[in-house]
């Protein structure tokens, strides 16, 4: 799986992928992002609901649009006994919140142009996209990551070659010859390979994986057509299912437009559309039995017609050869006309 910090390629206009090396590295441009989108929402705990404080403060949060963790935090320091007070709650909409984007206002024009009322007020249930890269690894970007409070503590990352995949961890921050100061680093902590487990990402032999402190999480990156934002936004997802099945999305599309899954989907401007789907997905439970339970799992939607992106692609082949013959026609006509003109043979004498 793709480490969103492995480097990926965007394409650019003219097919070019080469990045000049410059003082901060040699590599390919990176997707800036400005806002969040969150799959779900969180709820109070059983016991939090108890708490007609953490209700109140709960309430008010998510009318002002905060975060849920603002909301959490707001909850923890008000009554510390109340170490975890929200829990995810899987739903059929999508979460767009104010604090959630540098301007609140884009929160409110995605909402206003997007949002459907389905008896619950205003929702965000379906909405499109486009991509800005061609390359699904760049606009879905995934990795296995461990997480602390504050930071990563471990995660994923292929080898150059994609043949092997490592576990990554930050380097200790070093320490000049009198060991008492550390060294001042240039371009923030580096990255080593973790080396009590071998340096392998091995998610069956991993303790922080059967421990569930390691888990696949990734995020779509894209843009939202009609909303203003020189950055890209982010849709976070831990759900394997709803990444294979955009993966297969991706390589379809791209496969039937010449490699393509950027920008719109053919001449009538048709984006992708991402959507959730009420699904019956398998786990195994603690009892080593396999299971099934609903899930609304996030589904992204290519509603373009196939026979029109095959016929794109046959005119566009045509024109190519067509291009091809006219310029040997025209090398053809200018190596003749600059030729030297046929010299008369001299007259009998």
């Amino acid at each position: 799986m793709a480490h969103p910090n492995a480097h990926p390629v965007i394409a650019v206009q003219g097919g070019g992928t080469t990045a000049a090396p410059t003082l901060l590295g040699q590599g390919p441009a990176r997707i800036p992002t400005g806002g969040k989108i969150r799959a779900g929402i969180k709820v109070l705990t059983k016991k939090a609901a108890g708490e007609p404080k953490a209700q109140a403060i709960y309430e008010q949060g998510v009318a002002a649009g905060h975060s849920f963790e603002q909301i959490e935090r707001a909850i923890t320091e008000a009554l510390p006994d109340l170490k975890t007070p929200l829990v995810p709650r899987n739903v059929p909409w999508f979460t767009v919140r104010a604090q959630d984007f540098p301007n609140p206002e884009v929160a409110r024009a995605i909402l206003e142009a997007y949002g459907e009322d389905r008896g619950e007020g205003r929702r965000l249930y379906r909405f499109p996209v486009v991509f800005p890269s061609d390359y699904w690894q760049t606009v879905m970007p995934h990795e296995l990551a461990a997480w602390g409070t504050h930071e990563k503590h471990y995660w994923s990352q292929y080898s150059a070659d994609g043949r092997v995949r490592h576990c990554m961890c930050h380097a200790s921050v070093p320490v000049d010859e009198t060991g008492r100061r550390t060294i001042r680093l240039f371009g923030g902590r580096k990255t080593v390979i973790r080396e009590d487990n071998g340096g392998l990402c091995d998610p069956e032999t991993c303790r922080e994986y059967q421990q569930r402190q390691c888990n696949l999480t990734g995020r779509f990156l894209f843009f939202i057509p009609g909303i203003r934002s020189i950055s890209a936004f982010e849709l976070h997802t831990n759900s394997f299912y709803a990444m294979n099945a955009a993966i297969q999305k991706f390589e379809t599309v791209g496969f039937l437009r010449g490699g393509r899954i950027s920008g719109f989907l053919d001449r009538q401007r048709t984006p992708f559309y991402l959507t959730k789907k009420l699904m019956e997905v398998a786990h195994i439970d603690e009892q080593g039995r396999a299971v099934r339970v609903p899930q609304w799992i996030i589904d992204l939607e290519a509603p373009v017609d196939v026979t029109a992106l095959l016929r794109d692609n046959e005119d566009t082949e045509t024109a190519l050869v067509q291009a091809q013959l006219a310029t040997q026609l025209l090398q053809g006509s200018s190596v003749a006309a600059s030729a030297d003109p046929p010299q008369p043979a001299p007259a009998d004498s």
